[in-house]
């Protein structure tokens, strides 16, 4: 059942334009199904779970004051996006844990900018390898993500930035827009992030207290269109981030059930179809995520 399972889902995704790398693991028994889980695509946005945690700890640790409040310039850390900081026209004095919440929880570029500050990039990726999680590259500022031909065209001619994104890539994952080539774009595969979360949500490397600060961060995620309509219920908890940059579309995650289940999933998406919205690719990866979870759970 489980290898006709994949071949459907693989199939399914196919036909919608879609490619994946998907895993879903139970974080009580280690079972695990998953459909190319060890490729590896940009993470866009998902690079904010690892910064939220790294910048925990340094708090832990004594290196950072969480209430230190730091001056946030109009325009002065360009990150053009829908909310937040980067909405706002005047000075703002803002606090580090604050910009812990917002640059995760609310996804804002800009406070996650104004935290790389504070931490480098390669020093998150030299962090997430004491921990015990390789795999995660962690190489450059959310600005970068703004720098690509979709700021170019106008809002009417966004298809044509896709069509470039999808165009350019090459079949060893390079691509002439270097924040969607995995050597120079902050890059995972699903097994790799799948590695974060359950150092996040079992007994790990990570301090306890950092990793329910980020637990936390999380499950008051407020980008809520992808996965949450097949993970959260009544009976049920669903924490999680999401991603997304031209034609990739990803969401990390973990559902609590109220039996005692616990699952971690990742689904990192991109597409072959030019447009920038595409409410039926986003149907389509969180169908395949949750059938995956479903064969599991099923066991």
């Amino acid at each position: 059942m489980t290898a006709s399972l994949v071949r459907e889902l693989r199939a399914a995704l196919d036909a919608g334009g879609l490619r994946g790398s998907f895993l879903v693991r139970d974080l009580r028994s280690g079972a695990e199904l998953g459909i190319d889980p060890d490729r590896e695509y940009p993470i866009a946005s998902l690079v904010k779970v690892p910064l939220a945690a790294v910048t925990l700890d340094r708090v832990r640790r004594g290196e950072l004051d969480v209430a230190a409040q730091l001056e946030v310039p109009p325009g002065g850390v360009t990150t053009p996006g829908p909310i937040g900081l980067t909405r706002f026209r005047h000075p703002a004095r803002v606090a580090v844990g604050d910009l812990v919440y917002l640059s995760t929880s609310l996804s804002d570029g800009t406070a996650a900018d104004v935290l790389f500050g504070l931490t480098p990039p390669p020093e998150i990726t030299r962090v997430l390898g004491e921990w015990g999680i390789p795999g995660i590259a962690v190489r450059h500022l959310m600005r970068d993500l703004v720098q690509t031909p979709a700021e170019r065209f106008d809002a009417g001619e966004a298809d044509l930035a896709h069509a470039l994104a999808i165009g350019a890539s090459t079949a060893g994952q390079g691509h002439r827009l270097p924040q969607l080539d995995v050597t120079r774009a902050n890059s995972a595969s699903a097994r790799a992030l799948l590695s974060l979360l359950e150092a996040l949500w079992t007994p790990s490397k990570i301090d306890s207290a950092v990793a329910a600060g980020v637990r936390d961060l999380m499950a008051n995620n407020v980008l809520r269109h992808r996965l949450t309509p097949e993970f959260a219920s009544d009976a049920a908890r669903w924490s999680s981030k999401t991603g997304t940059l031209l034609n990739l579309r990803h969401e990390m995650g973990v559902v609590e059930h109220a039996d005692g289940g616990v699952f971690a999933v990742v689904a990192l998406t991109e597409s072959r179809v030019p447009a920038a919205i595409q409410p039926e690719a986003e149907i389509l990866m969180t169908r395949v995520a949750r059938a995956l979870r479903d064969e599991l759970r099923g066991r």
